[in-house]
C-alpha cells in the first residue's frame, strides 16, 4: 500500500449490502420489499417524486415533531402501476418508471424516453457500524448543483460535501462544512435532470465521484437510509417539487428588498443617527440599519446598553419617521449570571430550558457574554418562550431580527483567550422527554434517545423558526424580516440567509455568485453576501465592483467587522460614492420586477438569482458558467471580479439579447467581449423582456407609486406583475393583484397587451408608461382594464 508520512495505515470496516428481494407487497402508495433482516419501502408521492427508505434492522424511525418534509399522507393521491417479472418489480407513474431488481435490490429510474437516471451502482445500498450509505452511477456529461451553502465553483462534480453546521470563520474555496447544512442537490445533463433530498438530520456526506470516479455516494450516521428522488426534467420542476416537500418562503416586507447597512458595530445612538443622516443627505437610498452585538448590555441578549442607547425607543421611532427599519442581532448564548437579575437567564433556569449534558449537569460554553448557556430550541415549550422574548424588541419598534452564532458557535474558553471551537456534547439529550419517550416506545428494538448527534444540524433552523413565530405573534399586522446564519433544509420557510463572515478579497467577490446560485438551487431564494466583505479592508475599486454585484443579490446588505476600515458607500471618495448611488438607485428602480420575483419564489420555489443553466438546461456551455447570473428570467449580468479589469468575455445563449446600457443587439449563442470601465457592470436583457420599474426613492415607502414604467424589448414573451400593499400579511387572504402582460410581433408591429388586473388589491392612482426600448413609449392612466398598444 502507498505510504503516507506520519500516518498509520487504516482499514475501513466492510459494508453489508442489501440482500435479494424475498417478497413484495403494497398498501396504498407504499411498496414494501422484504429483504431478509432489512426492509425497503418506496413511496409514490407525486408523478415525479418517490421516497426511498432502507431500514437495515427492518424497523424504521418514527416521524419527528420537527420533520422538515411534508408528511407522506399529505400528498395528493398519485396513480401508478406495479408490474412484477421474474427479475424486477417496476413502478410506473405518468412521468417516470422505477425498476427494482430482485437480485441485490438495486433501484434504477427512467424517464418516458427510457433515459436512465439515479441508477444504483453495483454496491447499491449498505451499512456498517455507525453508518448507512447508498451508491449511484454518475451518467456521462452529468453535473451537480445545490448542496446548500458551498464555496468554490458552481458544479460540484468530483467533490466531497459534508452536511454538519459549523462556524466557518475564515472560509475559503476549499472549505467543506459551512454554517448551513442542506443535504439536497440536483444532477443535470442534456434532456434529463433529477434532485436528491437526503432526509437525515444526522451527520451526512455526499461524495460526488471523488473516491470512485463515475459513482456518487450518500452516507449518514443515522440508523437508516431515507431519501427522495425528484425527476425534472429541468431545474424549475425539481425546485417546484422540492419546495412543496420542504416548504416555501413567505413574502418578506418590501422594505427588506431595499439596501441594508450594517457594521460590527454602530455602537451608540449618536453613531446610528449620524449614519442615517449621511444616507439621507447624500441621497443614497437605504431602508434598513442593523445593530450588531454592542447595542446590548454586556452582550446579554434581549437587553440594551443604558449608556450607549439611553433612549432606544425614541431612536427607533425617529429612524422609522425617516424611512429606516431597525434590525437587531440576537445570539443563542445566554449569559450565565446567577443572582444577576438577568431575566432571560433566570427564566431559563427556573423552567429548565437550557441544554444539559447526559449526566444532567448544565452545559456551558463561551461566547460574547463570556460563560453562557443555551436554550434547547427542539423543545416546543422552549421555542415558545424564546419567541415571546422578542416582544421586548417589537414593542419599541424593532422590525426584524438577525440570528447569529447559531450553528452553534461556541468556544471552550473566553473569546479573549486562544480557545477551541466546540458544540454541545453529542450525547446531550435534546427535544424533551416526550419526544424521547415516544421514540423509545415506537422503537423498542432500537432503544435510542434523541441526542445532539441527531439534531445538531437543526439548532440554527429551530432558533430561526422560534424567531419567525415570535415576530409573527408580536407584529401581527406587519411582515417582519428574519435573517439567520445557520440552518437546515426548509430554512426558507422561516428566514433569509447570508453567507457568513466573508472577507474583503476579490476571490470572495467572485465566489459569492456560485454560492448564492447554489443556495437558490437548494430552495433558499432570499440570500446575500456581505457587500465589500466582512473581514479586512476593501479597496475603492473592490467596493465599487462589489456594490454593482450586490445590486443583484436578493438580500442587499453592506457589512464590515470591528477593527476594519469603515465600508459605507461614501468612504471611498466621490467617484465610488457616485457608482454606489447609481447601482443602489437601479436596485430601487427595479423593485417592482424584483418583488414579483419574490412572489414567484414564494409560490413556486424558483430562485431569484439564477445560474444560466436554470433557463438553459440543455446548453452544456452553461453547466460550468459560474460568473454570469440571471436576475429572474430576463436580466443577465456579467460582473467584473478582478482588479484592473475593464473587459471580459460574456457568453450569450441561444436567442436575441440586448445590451442594457447601449441597446446593442446580439444573436446567441455567441461569445462577445464586453467593455466594462469601473462605472459599468455588463448587463443584458433577453428579447421580449418585460421589466416593470419605478422612480428612484430614498426608501421603499417614501411616496405612493404614482408612476410605473414597463420597459419592454421586442420579441415574444409573457409576464406576470404581482402587487400588494408590501407590508401586511393580507396577501395570504388574496389581497393582491396580478397583471398579465404579453408582447409579440404582428404584421411588422410590436404589440403589447396588458390584461385587466385580477385580484382584490387596487394600487394608488398612477400613470403607466409603456416603453418599447429603442422605438418609443406610450402612456395611459391605470384604470385596471385591458389595454392593447401597438408600436
Amino acid at each position: 500500500m502507498p505510504q503516507y508520512f506520519g500516518k498509520l495505515p487504516t482499514t475501513n470496516q466492510a459494508w453489508t449490502t442489501v440482500s435479494n428481494v424475498k417478497a413484495v407487497t403494497w398498501d396504498n402508495n407504499i411498496i414494501n420489499f422484504d429483504c431478509g433482516d432489512s426492509r425497503l419501502t418506496i413511496s409514490v408521492l407525486a408523478p415525479n417524486l418517490i421516497r426511498v427508505r432502507l431500514a437495515p434492522t427492518g424497523e424504521f424511525m418514527p416521524r419527528r415533531s420537527w420533520a422538515v418534509t411534508l408528511d407522506d399522507a399529505e400528498w395528493a393521491i398519485t396513480s401508478f402501476a406495479v408490474r412484477e417479472t421474474e427479475a424486477t418489480i417496476e413502478i410506473e407513474t405518468e412521468q417516470i418508471r422505477v425498476c427494482v431488481q430482485r437480485e441485490k435490490c438495486r433501484i434504477a429510474c427512467f424517464d418516458k424516453a427510457n433515459r436512465p437516471f439515479a441508477q444504483d451502482a453495483e454496491m447499491g445500498m449498505g451499512w456498517r457500524m455507525g453508518a448507512v450509505a447508498g451508491w449511484k452511477e454518475i451518467a456521462a456529461d452529468e453535473h451537480f448543483y445545490g448542496f446548500g451553502e458551498r464555496t468554490g465553483f458552481l458544479d460540484k462534480l468530483s467533490e466531497v460535501k459534508t452536511n454538519w453546521t459549523t462556524d466557518a470563520l475564515d472560509y475559503d474555496s476549499l472549505t467543506d462544512e459551512m454554517y448551513q447544512a442542506i443535504p439536497f442537490f440536483m444532477a443535470l445533463r442534456p434532456q434529463v435532470s433529477y434532485g436528491i433530498f437526503f432526509n437525515t438530520t444526522f451527520w451526512s456526506q455526499f461524495d460526488i465521484g471523488a473516491e470512485q470516479p463515475g459513482i456518487w455516494k450518500m452516507e449518514t450516521r443515522g440508523g437508516e437510509l431515507d431519501y427522495y428522488i425528484i425527476y425534472g426534467p429541468e431545474p424549475a420542476q425539481i425546485l417546484d417539487t422540492y419546495t412543496q416537500l420542504t416548504g416555501r418562503m413567505p413574502l418578506p416586507p418590501k422594505w427588506a428588498l431595499g439596501y441594508h447597512q450594517c457594521r460590527w458595530s454602530y455602537e451608540s445612538e449618536s453613531v446610528v443617527r449620524e449614519l442615517a443622516r449621511e444616507f439621507r443627505q447624500r441621497r443614497i437610498p437605504c431602508d434598513v440599519i442593523h445593530l450588531d452585538i454592542d447595542y446590548m448590555r454586556g452582550y446579554r441578549v434581549f437587553t440594551w446598553s443604558s449608556q450607549r442607547f439611553a433612549n432606544v425607543a425614541k431612536l427607533i421611532s425617529d429612524l422609522a419617521e425617516d424611512g429606516f427599519n431597525t434590525v437587531t442581532i440576537i445570539d443563542p448564548g445566554v449569559k450565565y449570571e446567577p443572582e444577576g437579575n438577568y431575566h432571560v437567564f433566570d427564566q431559563g433556569i427556573e423552567n429548565d430550558y437550557f441544554v444539559r449534558k447526559a449526566d444532567g449537569t448544565l452545559f456551558h460554553g463561551y461566547v460574547w457574554p463570556e460563560k453562557a448557556v443555551f436554550p434547547d430550541f427542539l423543545r416546543p415549550d422552549v421555542s415558545n418562550w424564546w419567541a415571546d422574548l422578542h416582544k421586548s424588541l417589537t414593542d419599541i419598534g424593532v422590525a426584524g431580527i438577525w440570528n447569529d452564532m447559531n450553528e452553534p458557535a461556541i468556544n471552550d474558553r473566553p473569546f479573549g483567550d486562544d480557545g477551541e471551537k466546540i458544540w454541545f456534547p453529542l450525547d446531550a439529550p435534546q427535544g424533551g422527554e416526550r419526544e424521547n419517550s415516544k421514540f423509545k416506545i415506537q422503537n423498542s428494538k432500537l432503544g435510542i434517545d434523541v441526542t445532539h448527534t441527531e439534531v445538531h444540524n437543526l439548532y440554527g433552523l429551530m432558533m430561526a423558526k422560534a424567531c419567525y413565530e415570535g415576530l409573527r405573534r408580536h407584529r401581527s399586522s406587519e411582515r417582519s424580516f428574519v435573517l439567520t446564519r445557520s440552518g437546515y433544509a426548509g430554512v426558507q420557510r422561516w428566514s433569509s440567509v447570508w453567507m457568513g463572515d466573508n472577507q474583503s478579497l476579490w476571490e470572495h467577490l467572485e465566489m459569492s455568485l456560485p454560492m448564492l446560485c447554489n443556495m437558490g438551487l437548494s430552495g433558499v431564494g432570499f440570500v446575500g453576501c456581505d457587500i465589500g466583505g466582512f473581514a479586512g479592508n476593501a479597496t475603492a475599486e473592490l467596493f465599487a465592483r462589489w456594490m454593482q454585484v450586490g445590486m443583484l443579490y436578493p438580500l442587499m446588505r453592506g457589512h464590515s467587522a470591528m477593527s476594519t476600515a469603515r465600508h459605507e458607500p461614501w468612504v471611498f471618495g466621490d467617484r465610488v460614492e457616485s457608482i454606489c448611488r447609481e447601482y443602489i438607485n437601479l436596485r430601487y428602480q427595479l423593485l417592482p420586477y424584483i418583488y414579483s420575483l419574490f412572489w414567484e419564489a414564494a409560490t413556486t420555489g424558483a430562485p431569484i438569482l439564477r445560474p444560466l443553466l436554470y433557463h438553459f438546461p440543455n446548453d452544456p456551455k452553461t453547466y460550468s458558467l459560474y460568473d454570469q447570473v440571471l436576475l429572474g428570467a430576463s436580466l443577465m449580468a456579467a460582473p467584473i471580479y478582478r482588479p484592473g479589469v475593464e473587459h471580459r468575455a460574456v457568453y450569450l445563449p441561444a436567442g436575441t439579447w440586448y445590451d442594457w446600457w447601449s441597446g446593442d443587439r446580439y444573436e446567441g449563442p455567441i461569445h462577445i467581449l464586453a467593455h466594462a470601465p469601473l462605472e459599468k457592470m455588463p448587463l443584458y436583457v433577453r428579447s421580449g423582456a418585460i421589466v416593470p420599474m419605478q422612480a428612484v426613492s430614498q426608501y421603499v415607502d417614501q411616496a405612493p407609486l404614482d408612476e410605473i414604467r414597463l420597459r419592454i424589448w421586442p420579441g415574444n414573451n409573457e409576464y406576470k406583475l404581482f402587487e400588494d400593499d408590501g407590508h401586511t400579511n393580507e396577501y395570504q387572504d388574496k389581497n393582491f393583484s396580478i397583471t398579465n402582460i404579453s408582447v409579440f410581433t404582428q404584421a411588422n408591429q410590436t404589440v403589447v397587451e396588458i390584461e385587466a388586473r385580477v385580484g382584490e388589491w387596487t394600487p394608488p392612482l398612477r400613470e403607466v408608461i409603456v416603453e418599447l426600448v429603442g422605438v418609443g413609449e406610450q402612456r395611459f392612466q391605470d384604470d385596471g382594464k385591458r389595454h392593447t398598444l401597438q408600436f
